[in-house]
């Protein structure tokens, strides 16, 4: 059990941070419950690092995309009008009329 102080803090008991992976310095969020209050982890450090790490990622290959897009000597691709079939051909194909 914990006692709120004057300053109205509250100390985690042990046993829970380990349990939730809380560690010095994080944040936790504080919900009304009905009569309850819930308190959890606002996000775990894990969870940011991976999302920033996928962020980081996506600009890097996106920027290496456009860099390719710049010296490319490939041609344009045709429109898809030039192909020469329409997708609605392809959803008549082995059926029978």
């Amino acid at each position: 059990m914990s006692k709120v102080t004057s300053k109205l803090q509250v100390t985690l008991p042990k046993a829970l941070a380990e349990h939730y992976g809380i560690e010095p310095g994080d944040e936790i969020e504080w919900e009304a419950a009905g009569d309850a209050i819930r308190v959890r982890p606002a996000a775990s450090r894990g969870e940011e690092a991976v999302i920033r790490d996928r962020i980081r990622t996506f600009d890097h290959a996106r920027a290496r995309q456009r860099e390719r897009e710049k010296t490319s000597r490939h041609r344009p691709r045709k429109k898809s009008a030039d192909r020469g079939w329409t997708r609605e051909d392809l959803y008549g194909r082995g059926r029978s009329r």
